[in-house]
């Protein structure tokens, strides 16, 4: 049973179970327990499942560990501590992993000094970077603490010598949960996870996470199941515990109304005054690209003040830069560290006075485990501050900063049955031991990602991985178990199989950029990502040129210059974070108040006082609001909730039309929604369109007459999924997708007898296998999975299947309108593409023509 554990436990029942060094090495550091401790470290104690949802800097890690430490110290002092691991520990990054292992060995070693003698506590970490001579000291002197990744206990699990030393583990934790219950690392942990129980029936589970939601599921997700129920599980939930100091900016007074050189001074001026009022600061950015612009600029405009004190901290860099920098942060060299998404996890970087975020975090959860890197121990103040570019990045911040002040969190994406990590899986289980059919799939239905698993599913991928499609020889894609159909037994097959399984395993697949060419001349590269939301014929730009899309072969995209045309995808698509649904709900929710105000005609200081009621914003913040949310209801109308506005516009300089879906769902419902009505015009009309989408909604543009809302209306909820399986079936997102899938599955072995194989090379034989497996059936299990990622994992099928349903049943109700001009709200939407072409400062300038513009139509109206 999931249960929430509603009240701690008393401070002097904790201090009885702690043996005397523990207890005063514990008061020598701390005054007393945090209340994730009181609530979580008896449970550790008593060997209970237990999920501890909490904010960076909380005492979780330690609350995980004090109850661990403790046994073994006693152990050690009564002369009864095992050659055997007592608790694997497993984090999402190798960093972490280090971190932890420097965090566990210190204290230990002040514990040691008070007891004035060695315990013999051994502490080990695997990772990809642990070295032979290290992994063969492990089988000499087994760690009692084992610290490690999922990809190497997946390795571990299938090592035949070093399985043996995981069959009595009484404890694994599990930490940053919130980082990998939502990708495929986690549905291949949560399946490592149950071999591992297999091998240790006693062994509880201990997870760690940020705030997160829905706690229930993520418990499910951490335990998982036993005879089709979800196994036992407490839930320790602590909302942030520090007073928050966090506030969303404006560099300028009018969002609407200034040059870009005005808002590009102001804005990196406020950003130098925030960073010298404080000792430390992390600025995050939404994009690599940014981080870079950002740490160049404040060098460029502040030379006295940037110099050695200022870094990069983003993925694209070398190990050893990161490693570099996050060193010097915590020896207190750095002044400011710029970053993207890289240090959002709980790395140690030292003490952080502020943290900025530049422009919307996209989710409440992603805000609050950003803003939780500031005053990184239990006590502190988190300061924060949001800078916002635009009045849309400023109603979403403002929503976001309400949901974090008030405790609200969206709700993460758990991937269901992904096919390619399960013949990973069972490739992993066949080499490591022999076991019946009927028994591994009931194994791995106690997975929570595979608890609902169909047996013809499960079927298919025995099927591919024993070998059953000879055709797929030809694509040198060979048997990879042994299966006796008369005895159901399962096997390894072949001598290199296991050595093939080591080089391969893992499920973050190999990315690299594309080089685009007019035929054999090279113009410039893009990234796989971007290239992924390429269609035929779409316009891009690159290196201050446009070009339209024709195919890709492997790593090269073919283009053909285009001059004329604007392009249809901007240039920063790939990198930039979908909103949360939840989150789009909460701004479709203020909107459909905001408009009800408006049409009850309140004048401007009443609703002046409810947006300062709803939000926690500032004087000029709330008059920017207020005036947007205005125009746009004095010219037209606000879509929210309830009513998607239809907006019909004609662009008479490009002689396009547009038709703009008023639709603030996130980009993950929009991209589906978009790409099913261009499939049913295609249908319908014989004709391609252009597609513009966003996080508030998406365009349909085209040149001659065309009937938009009878193609819309001719896409329906229970048939949305059948749809979108043919409007992606030749896509360029699918085919990059189902090479993924492939290495994912082994039918691509990335690594074959040392040699590596270039992703340019992936892609080409994962074209041709392709090809091959829909021959074979258009529901092969690699094929069907590289579909459900598409839909379910990078798109949101499900919620859009729920906004058709709603649409049908009158719950959502579409209304068009007519405009020469765009509205306020469709502004970012239809001039997102078009304006790559200009320069920055032309875009700026083009925007706010098109709002004064937008006024004057207003006041003619008047």
């Amino acid at each position: 049973m999931i249960t929430f554990k509603e009240i701690p436990d008393k401070s002097s029942d904790i201090k009885k179970i702690l043996h005397p060094i523990v207890k005063e090495w514990f008061f020598n550091k701390f005054e007393d327990f945090s209340l994730p401790q009181l609530y979580g470290i008896l449970e550790v104690h008593s060997r209970n499942n237990i999920l501890v949802s909490a904010s960076t800097g909380s005492g979780k890690t330690l609350l995980s560990f004090l109850s661990i430490l403790n046994e073994l110290i006693d152990s050690s002092e009564k002369g009864i501590l095992e050659d055997k691991i007592y608790c694997v520990y497993i984090s999402p990054l190798k960093a972490l992993s280090n971190d932890i292992s420097i965090n566990l060995l210190e204290p230990l070693k002040e514990m040691e000094e008070i007891a004035k003698k060695k315990f013999g506590i051994r502490i080990a970490v695997r990772t990809g970077d642990t070295t032979q001579a290290e992994k063969q000291k492990m089988l000499q002197e087994i760690p009692h603490i084992l610290i490690t990744t999922p990809e190497s206990l997946g390795i571990l699990l299938a090592s035949p010598k070093f399985k043996e030393n995981l069959k009595k583990v009484d404890y694994c934790i599990i930490d940053e949960l919130h980082a990998l219950a939502e990708n495929k690392r986690g549905t291949h942990l949560s399946l490592s996870l149950e071999v591992l129980q297999n091998l240790s029936p006693g062994m509880c589970r201990i997870g760690l996470s940020a705030t997160i939601a829905p706690l229930e599921e993520v418990a499910k997700f951490l335990v998982g199941y036993e005879n089709s129920k979800p196994r036992d599980c407490k839930i320790v939930e602590i909302s942030f515990l520090k007073e928050l100091d966090v506030k969303v900016l404006s560099p300028v007074p009018d969002l609407a109304d200034s040059s870009h050189s005005l808002m590009h001074k102001e804005m990196y001026k406020l950003i130098h005054d925030l960073v010298q009022e404080n000792r430390t600061t992390l600025i995050f950015t939404n994009t690599r690209s940014a981080t870079e612009r950002v740490v160049h600029y404040l060098k460029e405009k502040f030379p006295k003040d940037y110099t050695e004190n200022i870094g990069a901290h983003h993925g694209s860099l070398s190990r050893e830069h990161r490693l570099d920098l996050e060193k010097r942060m915590r020896e207190g060299k750095l002044k400011v560290v710029v970053s993207s998404t890289s240090l959002e996890l709980g790395i140690d970087i030292g003490y952080i006075d502020l943290v900025i975020l530049l422009g919307s975090p996209k989710s409440v959860a992603r805000c609050k485990q950003r803003l939780g890197r500031a005053g990184h121990k239990l006590h502190d103040k988190i300061k924060g501050r949001i800078i916002v570019l635009d009045r849309d990045d400023l109603v979403e911040c403002s929503l976001i900063l309400k949901d974090v002040i008030e405790h609200k969190i969206d709700k993460i994406h758990i991937p269901k049955n992904p096919l390619d990590v399960l013949a990973q899986q069972i490739y992993g289980i066949a080499i490591s031991s022999r076991i019946h059919i009927d028994d591994l799939y009931s194994l791995i239905k106690k997975s929570y990602s595979y608890k609902d698993l169909e047996k013809k599913d499960f079927n298919s991928v025995i099927s591919y991985l024993s070998g059953d499609y000879s055709s797929l020889e030809e694509r040198n894609v060979y048997a990879k178990i042994w299966y006796d159909k008369e005895t159901g037994i399962i096997g390894k097959k072949g001598k290199l199989a296991r050595v093939l399984y080591m080089t391969n395993i893992g499920t973050i697949p190999d990315e690299t950029f594309v080089q685009v060419k007019i035929q054999d001349q090279v113009i410039g590269k893009i990234d796989e990502g971007f290239l992924e939301r390429l269609k035929k014929n779409d316009i891009f730009v690159l290196g201050g040129n446009t070009y339209k899309f024709l195919y890709s072969r492997g790593m090269t995209a073919q283009v053909s210059s285009s001059i004329d045309r604007p392009p249809t995808v901007p240039s920063w698509f790939s990198e930039v974070l979908p909103l949360s649904f939840d989150l789009s709900l909460e701004i479709q929710k203020f909107r459909k108040l905001m408009e009800q105000r408006l049409k009850d005609k309140q004048n401007k200081k009443e609703i002046l006082e409810f947006i300062n009621k709803y939000l926690y914003l500032d004087k000029n913040a709330a008059e920017a609001i207020y005036n947007y949310f205005n125009e746009q209801f004095l010219y037209k109308e606000i879509p929210h909730s309830n009513k998607i506005i239809v907006e019909h516009y004609y662009d008479y300089d490009k002689e396009l039309r547009y038709v703009v879906f008023h639709a603030l769902f996130g980009r993950r419902v929009n991209d589906v929604l978009s790409r099913a009505l261009a499939f049913a015009i295609s249908r319908l009309e014989h004709k391609d369109v252009e597609i513009g989408v966003d996080d508030n909604g998406f365009y349909i543009s085209y040149d001659k007459k065309l009937n938009v809302m009878k193609a819309f209306n001719m896409i329906k909820s229970n048939e949305l999924k059948k749809v979108m399986d043919l409007a992606i079936d030749q896509t360029e997102i699918l085919r990059r997708r189902f090479r993924h899938c492939a290495a994912r599955s082994l039918m691509i072995l990335r690594t074959y007898k040392g040699r590596t194989k270039r992703v340019g090379r992936q892609q080409v034989s994962s074209s041709i296998l392709l090809n091959a497996v829909k021959r074979i059936s258009i529901d092969f299990p690699i094929l069907k999975e590289a579909r459900r990622e598409v839909l379910e994992d990078l798109m949101d099928i499900d919620n859009s299947i729920l906004i058709l349903k709603n649409i049908e049943e009158g719950k959502i109700k579409i209304k068009e309108i007519s405009t020469d001009i765009p509205t306020p709200f469709a502004f970012n939407l239809v001039l997102q593409g078009h304006l790559d072409v200009l320069k920055v400062d032309d875009k700026v300038e083009f925007l706010r023509r098109m709002h004064k513009l937008v006024l004057a139509k207003i006041s003619i109206k008047k």
